[in-house]
């Protein structure tokens, strides 16, 4: 990914990783928009993963980087927002690949599961993957057809 801008949001288990990971992306010339918290008091992770979706579905960021205890209610809450494909990953191999093979826009993981410097090379290792496309378009095409389905359904119902 030649990422000249990503989203980052964070929820107040992971304060301390958003900042270490904001810096290590800023060293590696790239602007972050950062629309987490900073605070230590509870803060609802939903929140940011839609700030961070929107940003990346609109076209606002190049991808997006999620973070709270596990990373997994992140990347669910990011993919209710059509067109995101948001990942929950704690080692840089499934990083890499999710990009490679599911073309994830938005990468997130645990502040409570992993390290700081775990996390920098799951961010790097998604960076520097890029969509292989070919035999993996067809279930790409696959998920953004369901995405497309519910929106027609949700239309209908109203």
């Amino acid at each position: 990914m030649s990422a000249k801008t990503i989203a980052i949001g964070n929820d107040h288990t992971a304060v301390a990783m958003k900042q270490e990971i904001k810096d290590h992306l800023a060293k590696k010339g790239i602007e972050v928009l950062d629309v987490g918290t900073n605070g230590t008091g509870s803060f609802q992770y939903p929140v940011s993963a839609y700030r961070v979706a929107r940003l990346v579905a609109d076209g606002k960021a190049d991808g997006g980087v999620l973070i709270c205890g596990t990373g997994i209610g992140m990347s669910l809450a990011a993919n209710k927002v059509h067109g995101i494909r948001a990942c929950a990953c704690s080692e840089p191999y499934s990083a890499r690949l999710t990009k490679q093979h599911n073309n994830a826009n938005i990468i997130c993981f645990g502040a409570r599961v992993i390290g700081p410097e775990m996390a920098k090379m799951i961010v790097d290792a998604w960076l520097e993957a890029e969509y292989e496309g070919g035999r993996h378009q067809a279930r790409v095409d696959m998920i953004t057809e369901i995405e497309q389905t519910q929106a027609l359904q949700a239309a209908d119902e109203t």
